[in-house]
């Protein structure tokens, strides 16, 4: 085989890489760095879409309240992320437009 014939495989590795695996493995670090710095009194929302607020860390769990004295433990992986509400405005706004 000439080297012609292994750089054609070779550039579609690299596009592979640089249009699936790169972006998943930068996504996947973002995601880390966000949980890194999630704190007692924040506000999470879950995988499952359970929202809560964190009341305590332990290594690779957290403890969420959901009320008050209601408290689950998750895993630190399935925290999606911090809860950020929609505002009323906002909310207002697009029914008000939908109308």
């Amino acid at each position: 085989m000439n080297a012609a014939g292994l750089l054609m495989p070779l550039a579609l590795l690299g596009i592979i890489y640089f249009v699936m695996i790169r972006p998943q493995v930068k996504q996947q670090r973002a995601h880390q760095a966000m949980l890194s710095k999630l704190t007692k009194g924040d506000r999470v929302i879950t995988r499952g879409g359970i929202i809560g607020t964190i009341s305590g860390v332990k290594d690779d769990v957290m403890v969420i309240e959901l009320q008050e004295k209601v408290r689950v433990e998750i895993r630190r992986d399935y925290i999606e992320g911090k809860y950020e509400p929609k505002s009323a405005e906002a909310v207002s706004g697009k029914a008000a437009s939908a109308a």
